[in-house]
């Protein structure tokens, strides 16, 4: 079986487990529900990673940024404990403390004890512990980015996103870039303003130190909003750069948000860079 059938089947098979998550109480429906798919191949993604990467037995801890009700966080948990006995631990964030509060009286219900849920805005977190996953499965346009700013500055070692509206950057591009002739029409400024968001994201990680590929986690047929950035840190044993990021925001006249989360960093975005690069 792939992982994604394993997965599905493992959760599927617990027709409690989905009732206290709320994904869906009729299992025959809930392998076509959209977010039980979006679950499943974020997941198998995770698993990949973790079978590549962690040989040894060791605490894994995430880091679920604007987590929501935390489908993704209870559902990896329950997968990694029952497939493949690992010692996790997790922390979910969000801003909206009526959800945090949903997501600990589900907890209560499922019993996890290595799970901690965080009222605040996930720039503002400061985990005890150090985090090897950060992961968000469709925060919201800027919060997206947000979650790759916290994850470059605690040193995550994988950061997997899905992300959701790029709204930001579909505004910026009516007018001011060499391809308005495109823009110009909604439905393509709306396609391309993904693309180029995508875009952005990836250069920024990768002139931040970090590996970085894009993958499909689920078929569009459940959601277009289906891309992942996978990005995995590595050694810093060589300087980085920010220049084709930098190009690519200049070239679109983007003022990218990712990058007012580090003005912390520097007195000007040149010293910016430097500090992320370092």
């Amino acid at each position: 079986m792939e992982k994604k059938e394993i997965i599905a089947a493992l959760m599927t098979a617990n027709v409690n487990f989905l009732n206290a998550l709320g994904l869906n109480i009729d299992v025959s429906i809930s392998r076509e529900n959209k977010k039980f798919n979006e679950v499943v191949g974020f997941c198998e993604q995770v698993i990949t990673i973790i079978e590549t990467f962690y040989k040894e037995k060791k605490e894994i801890v995430f880091l679920d940024c604007s987590c929501g009700k935390s489908y993704l966080s209870f559902v990896l948990n329950y997968v990694l404990s029952n497939v493949f006995a690992l010692n996790t631990y997790f922390y979910a964030v969000d801003k909206n403390t009526a959800i945090i509060e949903k997501c600990e009286r589900i907890n209560s219900l499922l019993g996890f004890k290595n799970m901690c849920f965080i009222n605040a805005k996930t720039i503002d977190v400061l985990p005890e512990k150090s985090v090897d996953f950060v992961i968000a499965l469709h925060a919201c346009d800027v919060a997206t980015d947000e979650t790759i700013a916290k994850a470059i500055k605690i040193k995550s070692r994988h950061i997997l996103v899905v992300p959701c509206c790029e709204n930001n950057i579909r505004n910026r591009l009516k007018e001011g870039h060499p391809l308005v002739d495109i823009t110009d029409f909604g439905l393509l400024r709306y396609r391309f303003a993904s693309i180029l968001t995508e875009a952005l994201r990836a250069q920024f990680l990768a002139g931040a130190g970090y590996s970085v590929k894009l993958v499909e986690i689920v078929s569009p047929k459940y959601t277009p909003k289906n891309l992942m950035i996978i990005a995995k840190r590595k050694k810093r044993n060589k300087k980085y750069n920010m220049n084709k990021f930098q190009k690519l925001d200049e070239m679109f006249n983007t003022d990218f948000a990712l990058q007012s989360f580090f003005a912390d960093t520097g007195s000007n975005r040149s010293e910016c860079y430097k500090a992320i690069c370092g």
